[in-house]
């Protein structure tokens, strides 16, 4: 019987992640062989693996499809997760969902901790928060995982790629940039956040934890450091929020800080800037995965 299983396992945080565990004692699901609103097939997969931990890093994360697709968005965010973490208490396993920094308004004007009260904006972060809060209500063995900007090799296809992926892509050929600079994040590198995911698990402390890589900047100001440090001349136009015609509002200032995590007797993740930096040295644009 397999020990974990990860579902959402061609994604940019599920690959990384299935690079960290045995092989032998993982079962890897992507979307196309587990949809996880097909409760039914759900129960089936997981009663027969009967694994001990339970990584969801799948997602609808198209924030502005979500305000029109919003009976998608509720299932795969909010319903699928009420069902996984009804099946996993059912099986004593530790369900690890991940959650956004949307869940938050941007109004606190600082990085938001877990003790912070969420108040989404849009569809997307309503939907987020819900699953929070199945996972933690109907799991007791439950990791409640905020992230933020999340970019890694492999980038979703339902985004065109990653942030990085996208403003290189751009950049090499030529079309303008222009980011928005009235948006502040925490970006974090999908190997960095995996990586502590696999250690959290293993302390069984339980609960809500908020992983992001460490320091924030404007979406403008990540763009601007990608092209740096990729040594482009390309100039990144700075606009604000209300110049893209976006279906979805977003938080302001959503950058992530932990309170938690050094009681669990993990360190803060590096700062985005190195991470980022490793990442462009090592890193060709990779064919994208859901």
């Amino acid at each position: 019987m397999p020990y974990f299983v990860v579902l959402g396992a061609s994604g940019q945080l599920g690959s990384e992640i299935l690079n960290l565990l045995p092989k032998e004692e993982t079962l890897a699901l992507t979307r196309e062989q587990l949809d996880i609103t097909d409760f039914i097939k759900v129960q089936a997969v997981l009663k027969e693996a009967r694994p001990k931990v339970v990584f969801n890093c799948t997602g609808f994360v198209r924030v502005d499809d979500a305000e029109e697709r919003t009976k998608e968005a509720w299932e795969v965010n909010a319903l699928a997760v009420l069902f996984l973490a009804k099946v996993s208490a059912e099986l004593n396993a530790t369900i690890v969902n991940i959650s956004t920094d949307y869940v938050f308004d941007g109004r606190k004007g600082a990085p938001y901790t877990e003790l912070d009260v969420p108040n989404p904006l849009s569809v997307y972060g309503v939907t987020k928060l819900a699953g929070e809060f199945f996972a933690k209500a109907y799991c007791p063995k439950h990791f409640i995982v905020r992230t933020a900007g999340l970019y890694g090799k492999r980038g979703s296809r339902a985004k065109g790629g990653s942030f990085v992926d996208r403003i290189l892509q751009k950049a090499k050929s030529g079309e303008p940039l222009k980011v928005v600079s009235d948006q502040v994040t925490s970006p974090t590198y999908a190997r960095d956040l995996a990586s502590h995911l696999v250690k959290l698990v293993e302390t069984e402390k339980f609960g809500l934890y908020h992983i992001a890589n460490r320091g924030y900047c404007s979406w403008h100001e990540f763009a601007t450091t990608i092209i740096q440090i990729a040594n482009l001349n390309v100039p990144v136009e700075p606009i604000r929020s209300d110049q893209i015609p976006l279906k979805a509002k977003r938080p302001s200032f959503s950058a992530l800080v932990s309170v938690r995590l050094l009681s669990a007797g993990l360190p803060p993740l590096r700062h985005w800037h190195d991470a980022l930096t490793e990442f462009l040295k090592s890193h060709e644009p990779d064919s994208l995965a859901i």
